[in-house]
């Protein structure tokens, strides 16, 4: 009887289907097959699905009419994913695009809005990828948020008047639940971040914490009490956000790009996002041109993405974002970075099984036949030999097997890691705006040419991070060409945990040597640095650091969270340079170095130092 229901339903939308959408040929250049959608106040979920189901060309554009489409998840694709730093599971897919020649979608101007467990877009598989014009948000977003009216540390509570026009909550058992949509709500109230409510970004000195209220209680005027004991407490008069329980608070990304090519966003906004704006896995010439990740004006949310605006995960060719606005996401602008996965056992002379070691990994395919892969072995963190893989064996989506061309390393050992060097990109950042968000604005990890400039950078966290990691995240590598030119940093490292402006800092294993240099060649030069805090530059492990001309406005519009650390602060350094930079403001210490460090340190014609 449900199935005899849901076909009748599924018959009458391909109906509707029929009068919304039109297909033709394009005769510009290769025949093109092209679906053109008109703005309807009906669920467009199963008309895009059955355009292109009916789809018989590897060519296809999509081409909607400006105005407001709705898509809810009750007609879309089921499938099974495995999506890096997101859950994984089965997954309601509304763009389900794989296996094109090219595909495009023109928006002109069209505002998609999704409703529900969602996955608006993946790619995969295709030779070129174009999406412009267009923007999309939810419904209902996957947040909560409140103001902060008062706290009692002494009888463990703080009390919250909730939002409620646009968002989605209730209180059952004596306990929050949200979003509330369609029977889905987090277990509890999980990842909670304050935000200062005037200048709509994290408060000054926050650091989130997980929420798990023993019971939250109805008062007067819809307040809501929070009963837990906390170690740090929310300050009166900030907005408290919560985004979730962490096992489920990454559904998928908005855009999500696999195995793909000459991809192209072009003035492509998210709004709100169930995990990452942008996340592209193996994925090689990519291009994010105007557009970006941030709030709907006039908005009273807090939060935009519910984790990174842009990631990259074992992408090749060229990388560009430029000319785009990134604010309010739970974490960084963008993560560039590789994949280091763990030797389990060597099978023989050839094979070695290696694991992937974070959760959010489980699945990632790390390396195909005709990959070039370094071996890396402990206690040195430095990259050995390169041997090509030749086969792949995978067990299951953790472990994998590994044939190589060439024999194993003679001292390969469980416990080694290994990195894929083919599937690493050259990144360029330029004219974009990154500001008001938990966390980083850009973390860096390819050792190919990297270039961040003329852009416009505020952070809760360092702005630009450099950590490549054998531990935890288990993300690769070192840099070493990296130009950091001509951008402006305004009010940086405002997070309760202390950071710097630029933070170069590795995290290796316990077998790993932590005093051998990691990161190579960064410069830093003719940056316009105005901060309220005293640390810009924090490095450890890097062999050639350049800092030139830059200049730097030390403020008292902020109160400094780490007054006493060093403007330079090195360790475990070599080769470092701090050369016609200007300092103007109050420093106790401009530079400290280690004994590792003075040796090759040079420090010459600085003014205010």
């Amino acid at each position: 009887m449900m199935k005899l229901f849901f076909l009748h339903r599924l018959r009458r939308y391909r109906l509707v289907g029929l009068l919304i959408v039109s297909v033709g040929f394009s005769n510009v250049g290769t025949a093109k097959q092209v679906l053109r959608f008109e703005s309807t106040a009906a669920d467009m979920t199963p008309v895009v699905r059955a355009a292109l189901e009916a789809v018989t060309d590897r060519d296809v554009k999509l081409v909607f009419a400006a105005g407001s489409y709705r898509f809810l998840p009750d007609y879309a694709v089921d499938r099974y994913c495995t999506i890096t730093n997101h859950g994984n599971g089965l997954k309601k897919v509304i763009f389900p695009l794989a296996g094109f020649a090219s595909i495009e979608i023109e928006g002109n101007g069209a505002e998609f809005i999704f409703h529900g467990l969602t996955s608006p877009f993946q790619f995969e598989q295709c030779e070129e990828v174009k999406v412009s014009n267009l923007s999309i948000d939810w419904d209902i977003p996957f947040i909560f948020q409140g103001d902060v009216l008062a706290v009692n540390q002494d009888e463990g509570w703080y009390d919250l008047q909730p939002a409620t026009e646009g968002f989605s909550w209730e209180i059952k058992q004596d306990q929050l639940k949200f979003p509330n949509v369609d029977g889905f709500s987090f277990s509890h109230p999980g990842s909670a971040l304050t935000f200062d409510k005037r200048h709509k970004r994290v408060s000054h000195g926050a650091l989130d914490f997980e929420s798990s209220p023993r019971w939250v209680e109805k008062r007067q005027g819809g307040v809501l009490r929070f009963h837990e004991p906390l170690k740090r407490w929310p300050e009166v008069g900030t907005v408290l956000t919560f985004k979730g329980d962490r096992a489920q608070d990454r559904y998928a990304p908005a855009f999500k790009v696999t195995a793909s090519r000459n991809v192209t966003f072009t003035n492509v906004v998210v709004h709100h996002a169930l995990g990452m704006g942008f996340l592209f896995e193996r994925t090689a010439d990519i291009t994010i041109s105007g557009g970006g990740v941030y709030l709907p004006e006039g908005s009273p949310r807090m939060i935009s993405s519910t984790a990174d605006a842009t990631h990259f995960a074992n992408c090749k060719g060229d990388i560009l974002i430029e000319n785009a606005r990134i604010e309010n996401m739970l974490d960084d602008g963008t993560n560039v970075h590789g994949t280091y996965v763990e030797v389990d056992g060597v099978v023989d002379a050839k094979t070695v099984r290696v694991g992937l070691k974070h959760f959010e990994q489980s699945g990632f395919e790390f390396a195909a036949a005709g990959d070039e892969v370094w071996f890396i072995h402990q206690p040195n963190p430095s990259r050995g030999a390169v041997n090509e893989v030749v086969a792949v064996k995978r067990l299951n989506e953790q472990f994998t097997e590994l044939t190589f061309r060439d024999a194993l390393p003679t001292q390969i050992a469980v416990g080694d890691v290994l990195e894929n060097k083919t599937w690493n990109p050259r990144f360029t950042m330029r004219g974009c705006a990154i500001s008001n968000h938990r966390a980083r604005n850009i973390v860096l990890k390819t050792p190919l040419p990297t270039v961040i400039e003329d852009n416009d950078f505020s952070s809760m966290m360092s702005s630009i991070f450099f950590r490549g990691e054998t531990f935890f995240w288990f993300e690769s590598g070192a840099v070493v060409d990296v130009l950091i030119r001509g951008n402006r940093f305004n009010y940086c490292a405002y997070s309760g945990m202390e950071h710097s402006v630029i933070n170069i800092t590795p995290r290796l294993g316990r077998g790993f040597d932590q005093k051998v240099p990691f990161d190579r060649n960064i410069r830093i030069e003719n940056n316009i640095i105005t901060t309220f805090d005293s640390r810009i530059v924090w490095a450890d492990r890097v062999d050639g650091l350049v800092i030139k001309n830059n200049t730097i406005i030390r403020t008292t519009d902020a109160k400094p969270l780490y007054p006493d650390a060093a403007v330079f602060d090195f360790r475990n350094c070599r080769n470092v340079e701090v050369s016609g930079n200007r300092y103007e403001g109050v420093a106790k210490t401009m530079v400290a170095a280690d004994a590792a460090t003075k040796p090759t340190l040079k420090v010459e014609n600085n003014v205010g130092f």
